[in-house]
């Protein structure tokens, strides 16, 4: 059967869950286009039902077909892939990090924080934890981590819980006043921080951190978008990781 209506219940709930209060009502979120669907069936991440548009021909098994217009009603995206999914949100418990971590602190732009957790991801940093920032399931996040959001964990908490639980672990602050980290050399396990993009970290954070190191710039650059930052730095701390 073929659902045509927009207005079906079914299609509805599916289209809520691009709002934050409705993905966590229902413990899902939604992943769009056959590949990151096929990413997520690699992982660990359980998908409760797969949705097809019906003129789709690919490879999935879809568990609910549905018209052009009422597909296309869920997805933000102006031009959706045909093919989408519904998965459970994880649950990660706040614990200590098993190896060198990145901390998030306040980043609010989804596109960033999807950003951020792609290259952390292919970095090999697999625990992340979040302070205050935009919600990484959303959308917009999930299509900017190119999968990576199904191969981390992502631990949110308030800035004391999460401060509490990386008590011994050294902290790593991104900001321009800091040390070159071109010569930086850092501990053998820390937690990587960066602040939002206007007001950057936390002065909690930044009085915790052990170092504070910054990536140089040209006189005529005031600034660099927080996920390059983040990129640039996670590999740069890993170096040796990599050669």
């Amino acid at each position: 059967m073929i659902i045509v209506s927009r207005s079906n219940p079914l299609v509805k709930e599916l289209r809520s869950l691009r709002e934050k209060k409705f993905r966590r009502e229902a413990g899902s979120f939604l992943i769009e286009g056959e590949k990151m669907v096929r990413e997520c069936q690699r992982s660990n991440v359980r998908i409760k039902r797969i949705v097809a548009r019906e003129d789709y021909e690919g490879e999935l098994t879809p568990d609910l077909v549905l018209g052009r217009d009422a597909f296309e009603s869920i997805p933000e995206e102006k031009t959706p892939q045909p093919v989408l999914a519904e998965a459970e949100l994880p649950h990660a418990a706040l614990v200590p990090p098993e190896g060198s971590c990145l901390l998030l602190d306040g980043v609010q732009d989804p596109a960033n924080v999807g950003a951020v957790i792609r290259t952390a991801n292919a970095a090999g940093y697999k625990e992340l934890y979040l302070i205050g920032c935009a919600d990484p399931f959303s959308p917009k996040s999930v299509r900017a981590s190119m999968s990576g959001v199904f191969f981390v964990s992502l631990m949110q908490g308030t800035r004391e819980e999460v401060l509490k639980v990386l008590e011994g672990v050294p902290l790593i602050a991104a900001d321009m006043e800091g040390k070159n980290v071109f010569t930086f050399t850092p501990p053998s396990k820390f937690a990587l921080c960066i602040g939002s993009e206007g007001n950057g970290l936390s002065e909690p954070v930044r009085l915790r951190a052990a170092h504070t190191v910054r990536i140089p710039m040209g006189e005529q650059t005031e600034s660099l978008n927080a996920a390059v930052s983040a990129g640039i730095l996670m590999y740069e701390l890993k170096r040796n990781t990599f050669i």
